[in-house]
């Protein structure tokens, strides 16, 4: 029997995909300066690991995770925490790396699993389909003996009929179906996350890698899991799920346009970013915005060093000041 996903097009989806596509649109136009890509997809490589370990209950902060990718170390955490967050690099990579393979094959999948779960799995074997039975709170996956032939089908219909959909709707099934067959016996959700970002890089839905569509699940986890259980409840209909993914693309997308514009050069003339301006940004996009006295404090850096490098931010319209003179704040321009 093959993969036939069963779902409905509702007309609440049907606009979540169109304002998916609308919001793509305009990110993939936008006028991102090619020098500042790889500064973005190094920010999102680390808030989707940041995002997909700690579902996971990894306990890295954010800061913590981005400090191991730049290769410092950290005092107060475990070993394993820590190879959890270099492993989900290490996947990423290789799912960026292979982002154009037209064939996904049972090997591609046990070769993204070894580099997820390395050195951290409970039980089970890195990079073989599981030969235990498993429960998953109240779900039991299907026998170990079906686990094979349940993944045969479905890298079939993902190598030949995934396509015929919106990358939206495709990659919230793959991710469904793999957790649904749980093939291995730890590390199933950090793969089913990686592989569905691995269908948006095939399909050129994020060409440039800058949407970390894990911070969605991540921050409201009880309804992540309510959702995927919601499908068993409905009768494998995936209908609700695919909502529920095609909401997390939208406010993923509407995240990386305000990220976008941090970066985004509105000035006539070329501004040149001196490294505490680009750290600037990062700190005003992480904290939405920031009062003179936490800037100059975050960045060990004088009053007058902070308006130094907050005024050409500001002329160039990236940056704007808030609130009351005596109360104001600083924030990225919104778009």
């Amino acid at each position: 029997m093959s993969c036939q996903p069963q779902f409905t097009i509702s007309p609440r989806l049907l606009a979540l995909v169109e304002s998916v596509a609308a919001l793509r649109e305009r990110i993939q136009s936008a006028a991102v300066e090619l020098s500042w890509i790889p500064t973005l997809q190094k920010d999102t490589r680390t808030r989707n690991v940041h995002a997909s370990t700690a579902i996971e209950g990894n306990p890295l902060t954010l800061e913590q995770v981005r400090a191991l990718e730049e290769g410092r170390e950290l005092a107060a955490s475990d070993s394993r925490s820590q190879q959890e967050v270099l492993n989900y690099f290490a996947g990423l990579r290789y799912v960026e790396k292979h982002a154009n393979k037209k064939t996904i094959r049972h090997n591609d999948v046990f070769a993204l699993h070894r580099l997820l779960a390395k050195g951290v799995m409970d039980q089970g074997q890195a990079g073989r389909y599981r030969t235990i039975a498993v429960r998953v709170g109240s779900y039991v996956p299907p026998p170990p003996s079906d686990v094979s032939g349940l993944m045969f089908e479905l890298l079939e219909w993902w190598d030949q009929r995934a396509s015929q959909l919106s990358p939206v709707l495709s990659s919230a099934i793959l991710h469904y179906r793999f957790e649904a067959i749980h093939p291995f016996a730890d590390g199933n959700g950090r793969t089913g996350r990686a592989l569905a970002l691995w269908e948006l890089y095939r399909r050129g839905f994020d060409t440039h890698h800058i949407f970390s569509v894990d911070e969605y699940y991540w921050e409201d986890r009880p309804r992540y899991y309510a959702a995927l259980t919601a499908v068993r409840r409905e009768g494998e209909d995936l209908s609700s799920w695919l909502e529920y993914c095609a909401e997390g693309l939208r406010q993923t997308l509407e995240r990386v346009w305000l990220r976008v514009q941090a970066f985004h050069l509105k000035s006539p003339q070329k501004l040149v970013l001196r490294p505490r301006q680009k750290r600037l940004l990062e700190l005003l996009r992480d904290h939405g915005s920031m009062a003179p006295a936490e800037i100059w404090k975050a960045l060990d850096i004088s009053r007058q060093g902070a308006m130094d490098l907050l005024r050409p931010l500001i002329d160039a319209g990236i940056v704007e000041r808030i609130g009351s003179k005596k109360n104001g704040r600083y924030a990225l321009r919104q778009p």
